[in-house]
């Protein structure tokens, strides 16, 4: 189940660096690369009457033994094959699915309270978020927050959020997460940010 769990922050790693990309394309081309991004990266989630099956592509095992990760799989009782073009595909139950979703919550939950209570970015006061992790609503010490670089937790919010739906079997096109930040002490709204269009948008500016 760990395997799995990892999994989790790898799919983050690979989105990341797919989102620093900096070749120089037309417009046209800038389309059917994200298109074909897709395909190359995104989880694949089919939910059965007793099982679901999440393939994963190759690009995630880059640097990594296949044949290990597989033989790591099948130690913890996960059936896993290996398709043509090198992707994964995981057969687990749904038990162990709602066992993974759960661990994702957790931890999300867990990384949203170190943000508010640690000490690595101060302006923020409270993050609220909706049970699909799809709308975080921040509220910050607007003056502490324009004068720190605070604004990169956002960043964090909207990837947490993209992936738990991702592996939740939300629709590639229909994964949106929507970041507001509040002023704490007027309610004043200070910006809005949706991703992924926000990434998309921040790749186009760097090519």
């Amino acid at each position: 189940m760990k395997k799995l769990t990892y999994l989790f922050m790898a799919f983050l790693l690979v989105f990341l660096a797919a989102c620093s990309s900096n070749e120089t394309t037309s417009k046209e081309e800038n389309e059917t690369k994200k298109e074909e991004k897709k395909k190359e990266q995104g989880v694949e989630v089919d939910k059965g009457l007793l099982n679901v099956e999440l393939t994963i592509p190759a690009s995630m095992f880059e640097g990594e033994n296949v044949d290990t990760v597989i033989s790591e799989a099948k130690a913890e009782g996960i059936d896993v094959t290996k398709n043509e073009d090198g992707s994964l595909k995981y057969k687990i139950s749904k038990s162990q699915h709602k066992k993974m979703m759960e661990e994702m919550e957790k931890g999300i939950k867990e990384s949203l309270e170190e943000m508010v209570n640690g000490e690595e970015f101060v302006s923020l006061q409270e993050i609220t978020y909706n049970d699909s992790f799809s709308e975080f609503t921040v509220l910050v010490d607007k003056a502490a927050y324009e004068n720190s670089f605070d604004g990169f937790a956002l960043l964090g919010l909207g990837i947490s959020g993209m992936m738990y739906q991702y592996y939740n079997g939300t629709n590639a096109d229909d994964v949106k997460v929507k970041v507001i930040t509040k002023d704490q002490e007027t309610q004043e709204v200070i910006g809005e940010v949706v991703y992924p269009d926000a990434l998309e948008e921040t790749e186009t500016e760097a090519e």
